[in-house]
Parts: structure tokens; sequence; C-alpha cells
């Protein structure tokens, strides 16, 4: 094996050096094993992709659970789940294979605010990990894990569970240590303010501390991460796009939060990143971001000179944006840090910068309540994410959406959300590519009148416009009408609707 001095500085440690197959020797049936990263960003790609291998080729039995900072590779959700390896699950998935697994039962799944979940293995509410796989691309001559592209909870993991793997990964440049900001939260009664008053802040150490004791095996690796690619923004995308940054201008121009003066936050996805490629063609200038991801479009704002500042816990970016951050990292030191999802995603430190966020909903009600992880109430599709966290410290919580999905069959503007995640008390704006309802101020039934008008598709404005006063009558003099009834009905008559739709326009051709 070539000279390994400039990735692992700590004395013995390369005695601990060992194949993939060995170390996924050391997960045994029962455990729990809790992984670095978030996105498939910072994963480790090696050990868990042969715990699969051996389970499927029949070579050993072994369930787990699987805890982690957000969704992960598909060497972890994909690979275990299609084994049939993970038992139980949290906080947030995005595989299809492991969402099948959720759904059908197989798995067991709880739905986390990812800003909370390295306190609450800290707190004793999942078994004590057994093992922490956690990706680095250097270990420091005390032991310190240095991460690669992403963060998660890896320190709380890290700390807390009984041994480490290292995945030492070499596609992963050595040059990303000094790019973290690792700092250690207490618990209460000893917890204190988390002394952040700027994106750009450091207050904490660049690696994770681990020791040498505490590491059981080093797996060298050389798999770069691989980012799920983004679709490329489409016409309504770019009308969200348009409408959010349209407000946000008068926001500015109304003397109110602007984003020139505090961070933003947006979620994943090609809408959030049209909304940030549409503030590259505005006159804002000075942004910066305190966010959990960092997209391609702020990588973009970074180069042209319109944002200053990125803090975020993972670099959530396309294969060619990656490549050419990697290719860079001189340029963008002193621009970007990535922080452990406890501090990235604290509601305490989002409201002291005024962050406005900017989230993805799957439907939101006419009512301002919003669901951003089941469809039809029942099945979840990814999970909560760490919208949660933003929306409840934001100094202004938007969320956005198409006002129609499955091809127009289904309107996106319900009476009744079908699960609720967000409720009507951390939502001001909701934006689809019909028009932005500013719910700011608003009594329930103004908030109605004005999601409908502004928000829904046309097909459906009647029948919602339709079912309020038909509610407001019957209902009499009550602070939010609600024909209970007829609610989820809703959700079955779109359909109809939306197939009647589409049969009169294919007439009408």
């Amino acid at each position: 094996m070539k000279d390994m001095n400039d990735r692992i500085r700590c004395a013995g440690l390369e005695e601990k050096i060992t194949a993939a197959e060995d170390a996924a020797l050391l997960i045994e049936d029962g455990m729990t094993v809790a992984v670095s990263g978030f996105t498939p960003s910072g994963c480790p790609k090696a050990v868990t992709a042969e715990l699969a291998r051996q389970v499927l080729d029949g070579e050993r039995n072994v369930h787990i659970s699987i805890l982690s900072g957000a969704s992960t590779g598909g060497e972890i959700d994909t690979a275990l789940s299609e084994a049939g390896v993970i038992t139980h699950r949290a906080p947030y998935i995005t595989s299809s294979s492991m969402r099948r697994a959720v759904n059908s039962g197989e798995c067991a799944y709880q739905d986390v605010h990812l800003g909370e979940m390295a306190q609450n293995v800290r707190y004793g509410q999942y078994k004590k990990p057994d093992i922490a796989i956690i990706e680095a691309c250097v270990i420091t001559e005390n032991g310190g894990l240095v991460p690669t592209t992403a963060i998660g909870c890896a320190q709380t993991y890290a700390a807390v569970a009984d041994k480490v793997i290292v995945e030492l990964n070499l596609a992963q440049p050595a040059a990303l240590e000094g790019f973290h900001d690792i700092y250690t939260t207490a618990d209460p009664p000893d917890r204190r303010p988390i002394p952040l008053t700027k994106p750009g802040e450091r207050i904490g150490a660049t690696a994770i501390p681990c020791g040498p004791d505490k590491i059981a095996a080093v797996v060298i690796t050389d798999q770069p991460d691989k980012p799920r690619p983004f679709a490329q923004p489409d016409e309504k995308s770019r009308a969200i796009a348009g409408n959010i940054v349209r407000f946000l201008m008068s926001e500015r121009d109304a003397g109110r939060m602007s984003a020139d003066r505090v961070p933003l936050q947006s979620g994943v996805g090609s809408v959030a990143n049209a909304v940030l490629e549409g503030l590259a063609d505005s006159d804002f200038e000075h942004l910066s971001f305190y966010s959990e991801v960092m997209q391609d479009a702020v990588l973009t704002l970074l180069d042209s000179g319109k944002a200053d500042f990125c803090s975020a816990t993972s670099l959530s970016l396309s294969g060619d944006a990656l490549s050419g951050l990697l290719a860079r990292l001189d340029e963008y030191k002193g621009k970007i840090v990535l922080r452990d999802s406890e501090v990235s995603n604290n509601p305490e430190v989002i409201r002291r910068l005024g962050v406005i966020a900017m989230n993805t909903a799957v439907e939101a009600d006419i009512y301002g309540n919003v669901n951003s992880s089941h469809m039809m109430g029942t099945k979840i599709y990814n999970g909560i994410g760490g919208s949660g966290d933003y929306a409840r410290g934001a100094s202004v919580s938007i969320f956005m959406t198409a006002s129609t999905a499955k091809d127009g069959k289904i309107s996106s503007i319900v009476p009744c959300v079908t699960h609720v995640d967000h409720t009507e008390h951390d939502v001001d704006v909701i934006v689809t590519e019909q028009g932005l309802a500013d719910l700011r101020g608003l009594s329930p039934k103004e908030r109605a009148l004005c999601i409908i008008r502004n928000c829904s598709h046309p097909d459906y404005r009647a029948l919602l416009l339709d079912y309020f006063d038909r509610a407001c009558t019957e209902c009499g003099e009550v602070q939010t009408p609600m024909l209970l009834d007829e609610c989820f009905s809703f959700h079955r008559r779109f359909r109809e609707t939306g197939s009647m739709l589409q049969e009169a326009a294919a007439e009408g051709e």
C-alpha cells in the first residue's frame, strides 16, 4: 500500500487498515449502525455495500437499524434495503427501494426533524449505536476525523458509538481539511447559546473528535460521491422562481427583511435551483446562505460575485459542479463552511440570523397547512427533512409547489392536506407558477381566498371556491370553516376532474 502519512497522521493507525469485507464482519445481527453524510454526499460507500453483498450471497444473515444525518447514497439505503438488511431507519430517505420497504412494512421508519436527530440520539431515544461508519479524507495526529463533502450527525455518532469504522476516501481531496467547523453542543442543563451571529463565523474545530482507541478499522476507498442529477428547471419552475424573486424585491423595497441583508435557505431540487438561478439575474448583491445543503446555483452565485458566503452541512451538487469545486478548493476557502446539522439546522440560530427560508411542498391547503412528506396521507415519500427546522425559525417561511401534479390530474392546492408537516403557524408565503399568496397577518378565511385566487390552477379554482363558500355557509360564524366529511373526498374528485379535463382537451384537439 502506498505511503499514507499525508492521510493517516495518527501513529499506529496504519496497523488498523482493513479490507471492506473484513470490516463488514464487525457489523453483527441486531446492531444499530450510524453513518456520516447528508444526502449522498459524504456517506460511507464500501462497508455497507460489502455487507449487502455478503447477505445477498447467503454468507450471512444480518438485520440492523440504520441512523444517518439525512438521506444516504445507494451503497447504504438501496443496497441494504434490497438485501433485506434494514429493520429500522431514521431520519430521512430518498431511495425508492428504501421507500418501498418502509411503505410495505418491511422496515420501521421514523421521520424526524433533521436538526433534532443528533440530540435525540444523545438523549437515548434510539438504541445506542454499536458502530459508526464515518467517511473522512484525513485522520489527524490525535485521531480526529476530517469529514469529506458533508457532515450531518457524524460528530455525535462518532462520540456515542462503541466503535468507529473510518472509510478513508482517497477520491476526496485532503485539501477539504479546513472547510469544516465542528462545534460541540452540550446537552441540558449545561447547554449554552451557539455563538453564531453571521453565516461566515467559525466557532469550532476542523475535525471530528474521535481518538485512535475508538477506531476499530480504517478502510481505504477511492470512490467519489454519486450525486443525484437535478432536473433542469422547466417552465413551471421558472415561473415559481420569478414569483419568489419579485416577492423578495418587494420585501426589500418595503424596508422589510431583504435578501441582501439576511441569509437565504433553499431546499433541494429543480424548483429550488430555479429560484437561485433567478436571483443570479436579479439586482441583488452580496447574498449569503445559511442552509443545510449547497446546490449548483449557489456555486454559480459565488463564482459570479453575487453571493459572498455559504454555510451548509452538505455539498449537494451535481457531478460536474462537485468536480469543479473539488478541483478549485483554494478559491473557495473563506467562502464555504460545512457544519454539523445540529448547528446548520438549529431553529434558534436560524431565527437569530433572520434567515429567509424557501422549501418545497407536496401539497398545501387553503388555510396554509403544508404536507411535505406523504402521498395521499398514507405513503411516505421522503420525509420532512430540514424544512421544519427552517420554517420554525425563519423570518419569512416560503413554501413552493406546482399548482398541479400528475399531468394536471391532481390539484396541489386542496381544502385540507392529507398529512400535516407544517401548520399554518409556520407558513408565511405559498407560491405556485400561478402566483404568490402572502399570508402574513391574515385570518384563516382571508388566507383561504388569497391562496385559492393566487395559487390554485384555473381548472380547480371554481371547485375550491365552491367548497369554501359552502363551508362558510354550513359552518356559520366560525374561525376556520371546514366540511370534514368532504375534505378528503376532494382528492378523489380532483382525480376525476383531472381525467375529465384531459378528455375534454383531447376532444377539443
